[in-house]
């Protein structure tokens, strides 16, 4: 069940840099829809076997790259991605931004509630037990990023792209890097 024995058909990440701002940012939505799909395995995982070393690694895993990378990913689109579609001449793709940034609140109050529950399976002994509450929020959550994803990736990912020249986007790049440095 560890996260190292997870291996989901169509969830390679591709070999791209940063060099390639916007190839970085769906890599970035692979590795979401990874940590996801392992969110409902450790679930599914509970349901069968008990909160057990596996799920409380797991559980460790799903902190991990929202904790670190998925603000790096937010932080990444709020600066690069959503300010040069503010006066796009198209409304639909203004409100895209409007409804993706709302997203990203929502989002982060979601994982706050939910990273509380992660921390105790991970480190509670014994484990809680998964309530219908856990549940709900866990599916809220999933749920916020599979309406979240299709809509930058259809609407605003193509329309921020032309609005960038490849200097643009290698200061972009560089940009994202020096912030996962630290």
């Amino acid at each position: 069940m560890t996260s190292s024995t997870v291996n989901l058909p169509g969830f390679a990440s591709p070999s791209v840099g940063f060099d390639q701002p916007f190839e970085m940012l769906q890599a970035c939505h692979e590795r979401v829809q990874r940590s996801l799909a392992l969110l409902q395995r450790i679930i599914e995982h509970v349901d069968a076997n008990g909160h057990d070393a596996d799920s409380r690694s797991a559980a460790g895993d799903v902190l991990r790259y929202f904790d670190i990378a998925g603000p790096h990913h937010h932080e990444d689109e709020e600066r690069h991605v959503f300010p040069p579609l503010m006066d796009h001449p198209d409304a639909r793709v203004r409100a895209a931004v409007a409804e993706l940034q709302a997203d990203h609140v929502r989002m982060h109050a979601l994982w706050q509630r939910l990273r509380a529950v992660l921390l105790a399976w991970r480190d509670a002994d014994p484990a809680p037990v998964i309530s219908d509450a856990d549940r709900g929020l866990a599916r809220d959550f999933i749920g916020a990023y599979e309406r979240h994803i299709p809509l930058e990736e259809k609407v605003v990912y193509p329309a921020a792209q032309g609005r960038f020249d490849a200097e643009a986007l290698a200061v972009i790049g560089r940009e994202m890097a020096a912030r996962r440095r630290g």
